[in-house]
């Protein structure tokens, strides 16, 4: 099954001008079943948002290093209403990027929302 594809999103810099709403982002509801995935270039921020009822989780896949090391960020649990980011090592390395150069989220509900947000 293929994994739906995550838009990135690039925020206005300081310079910019920002008129109301021009410093908005959009959240997606995840693809609980397929998994999601988002191009990398390394300046990817993965905002996470529990908008359910109950809580739920994400889970990072990660590919081996130079070193054959794997490190997934397993079921990370979301409580009702609560928002969790990811960048740290999510970064052009070995070790999260997968072949093809994404990176595969997962979540166990759709009430999980996702936005990835590219720094300028």
């Amino acid at each position: 099954m293929a994994r739906t594809v995550l838009t990135v999103q690039t925020p206005k810099t300081p310079f910019e001008a920002i008129s109301a709403g021009g410093a908005d982002f959009t959240l997606a509801a995840s693809d609980g079943t397929g998994g999601n995935q988002y191009a990398c270039t390394g300046k990817e921020l993965l905002i996470a948002f529990n908008d359910g009822t109950a809580a739920y989780t994400v889970t990072i896949d990660s590919v081996a290093d130079e070193k054959n090391r794997e490190g997934d960020i397993t079921s990370y649990s979301l409580a009702v209403g609560d928002y969790a980011a990811f960048t740290v090592g999510m970064t052009n390395d070995k070790g999260w990027k997968q072949t093809g150069g994404v990176i595969h989220v997962n979540t166990n509900n759709a009430n999980v929302k996702l936005a990835v947000l590219r720094l300028p």
